[in-house]
């Protein structure tokens, strides 16, 4: 692993260990390098809207997350400026969702990042485009 992917790695647990969203509702890492992060929830009772499929704002949220580690991946805080997601197909509760992000453009501050949505048997839910915009200032402290 490059000390690049590394950072990213740290970036994306420090950010998850800082939020009260990801651990409230299980997301977990299971990959994050420089421009590129995929997490995994698994759909509970609680996360339903009233046709017993998932709620389009926890897809939403589980595609966001993984925007957010993907774009703050160098280390320097980045922010969702705009955001759009298009739902294709439904989920239930005890799927397995997992989102993974691929940047696909990053241009002086700004980055473009493509989030597809999953079930863990391969149902395509959603699709997800950011467009992320850095702030400045590092996410965690020095790796010196």
């Amino acid at each position: 692993m490059s000390d690049a992917d590394k950072l990213a790695r740290n970036v994306a647990e420090t950010l998850l260990a800082q939020e009260g969203t990801g651990p409230a509702f299980g997301i977990e890492i299971e990959e994050a390098r420089e421009g590129y992060a995929r997490v995994r929830m698994k759909v509970r009772a609680d996360m339903l809207n009233g046709h017993a499929m998932t709620h389009g704002g926890m897809i939403f949220l589980i595609a966001d997350t993984a925007f957010a580690y993907a774009c703050n991946s160098r280390n320097v805080s980045t922010v969702a400026q705009n955001a759009n997601i298009s739902f294709l197909a439904p989920s239930k509760e005890g799927d397995v969702l997992v989102a993974e992000a691929q940047e696909t453009a990053l241009v002086g501050r700004s980055g473009v990042y493509q989030i597809s949505v999953r079930t863990t048997d391969g149902v395509h839910v959603a699709e997800f485009t950011g467009l992320s915009r850095s702030i400045g200032g590092p996410v965690v402290a020095s790796q010196n």
